[in-house]
């Protein structure tokens, strides 16, 4: 009998517990509503917007303002200096420092006791339920983790307290036991450095018997290909024969599947993506057959969505779970058990199904194109980029694009700065292919490209290896959590790159 055999039997509760998400959903998430007003009475925000009033979700959208980092900042930053009872009972010790963009401000998002247990370690041992659930021949637990993480330092002065990358959070704060199946080393994990983690992590992991990775994409990719350096072979599959699964999440996996399929070649590699932010757990890829994620209703999260086509009108549309409808666009908001309150976290959702209440992660609030009235989404760029490198053998690494508002000839057009990592026989081929797509996939798009009226053909500009990660660093933020920024209707990220790119 293996030992995923015997462990996994600690799981079989919860998967039959996770059933209610199809049948209970609006109870799950009435349960969490009333959970978090009852916790939050007592703090100096529920006093001030009268939480003991709230009898429902009505009262909750009339007494609760929704926010943005830049409402609670104030708040959070007395928390973080040693305040209690402010957003969240008590005192709230560890802070997600949130690298969801390049700015050079971050943000500091408070994780609770609650909402460590309850919202992330959660979501972690969901992950394995809903896996272990579709693979009962698997042998997860005979092997070791390679789990990625950033770093974390000091929180000001307050003893006890930290701030760094999630990740780093939560590898400081696992059960001991966890790390007798969890490789690299604690030391190694929270190197700040990642040039010197990566050959690290690397060095310590390849005579391991690893069966599953979780991680960023983008980065395991960098620690995998170190792997085949440092061993001299080819696939991933001949240095871990018995990997057999890839948790990740954090930026989109489309561009990275047909690298992971090269390295890793082994026909019974898995891949489950996950949704995981420094503000929360939301939601699990539960059937691998179906990209869409199912919705997490009962981790200390109250969800809400404005529909995109209203998102920043002076008072647009705000509905709960049970008001949302498939196909439509919306901007998250939540609160949650880390003292969030209505709080807009900056991703783009759609909902392919509302029994159970699955999604797929459109964008971001802020990652889009709209400088012409022409509403290009990440989603678009991805399937986009998808389609271009399906016709060509290319492979994308990094991108990013911005608009061009008016060049010499007084022509408006997207720029496209592609990093690949398996060039197109030909870029002009390649840009005119993605371009097509956007046009059939977005119809606003489409509108302003006709006949090159308002926008002309887009530009696809190669950029140097490396590049992303060169500029990453310069900015201090190669690593952990870092993303670059995909889609922008501003050109400060496009020209720093395109200045480096000489």
């Amino acid at each position: 009998m293996s030992l995923t055999s015997i462990v996994g039997k600690a799981f079989l509760s919860r998967q039959k517990s996770l059933e209610h998400h199809t049948h209970d959903a609006e109870a799950l998430q009435r349960e969490v509503f009333d959970y978090l007003i009852a916790k939050g009475k007592g703090t100096e925000y529920g006093r001030k917007h009268l939480f003991s009033t709230i009898k429902s979700y009505e009262d909750f959208a009339d007494n609760v303002p929704v926010n943005t980092y830049e409402e609670l900042k104030d708040d959070i930053d007395r928390m973080r200096h040693g305040e209690t009872n402010v957003l969240w009972p008590g005192m709230v010790r560890w802070y997600a420092k949130s690298s969801g963009t390049t700015n050079d401000k971050s943000k500091f998002i408070p994780v609770s006791h609650d909402g460590l247990h309850n919202i992330h370690y959660q979501g972690g041992k969901d992950v394995v339920a809903l896996y272990l659930r579709n693979n009962p021949k698997s042998r997860l637990f005979d092997g070791r983790s390679l789990i990625l993480g950033g770093s974390h330092s000091p929180n000001y002065n307050v003893s006890g307290s930290i701030v760094g990358d999630l990740s780093a959070i939560l590898i400081e704060n696992i059960n001991p036991l966890a790390n007798l199946v969890r490789v690299p080393g604690k030391t190694t994990a929270l190197l700040s450095d990642f040039e010197v983690k990566r050959d690290r992590i690397a060095r310590e992991t390849m005579t391991k018997n690893v069966t599953n990775l979780s991680g960023v994409p983008s980065w395991m990719m960098s620690v995998l290909v170190r792997v085949l350096e440092l061993t001299g072979k080819q696939h991933i599959n001949e240095v871990w024969p018995n990997l057999e699964v890839f948790f990740h999440g954090g930026i989109a996996f489309t561009p990275y599947r047909k690298q992971y399929e090269q390295l890793i070649t082994s026909p019974g590699m898995h891949y489950m993506e996950t949704y995981n932010a420094s503000e929360g757990f939301f939601g699990i890829q539960d059937d691998p057959t179906d990209a869409s994620m199912l919705l997490m209703l009962d981790y200390g999260v109250f969800y809400e969505f404005i529909p995109m086509d209203e998102f920043g009108t002076d008072h647009p549309t705000i509905v709960p779970l049970s008001g949302v409808e498939t196909g439509r666009n919306y901007a998250m908001v939540i609160s949650t058990s880390c003292g969030l309150w209505r709080y807009v976290i900056g991703d783009t959702v759609q909902f392919t199904s509302t029994h159970p209440y699955k999604f797929i992660i459109t964008g971001r609030t802020k990652y889009f194109i709209n400088a012409f009235g022409e509403e290009l989404i990440m989603d678009n760029a991805e399937r986009g980029l998808a389609y271009a490198c399906e016709q060509t053998g290319a492979q994308v690494r990094e991108y990013t694009a911005a608009p061009v508002f008016m060049d010499e000839q007084a022509r408006c057009r997207h720029q496209w700065l592609i990093e690949f990592s398996v060039p197109p026989r030909s870029v002009d081929e390649f840009a005119g292919l993605l371009d097509r797509k956007l046009q059939e996939l977005n119809s606003d798009y489409e509108a302003k490209r006709y006949h090159d009226i308002t926008l002309q053909h887009l530009e696809v500009i190669e950029a140097k290896p490396e590049l992303f990660n060169r500029w990453l660093k310069a900015k201090g933020k190669l690593g952990g959590q870092h993303k670059v920024p995909r889609l922008s209707n501003s050109r400060k990220h496009m020209d720093e790159l395109l200045a480096l790119n000489v």
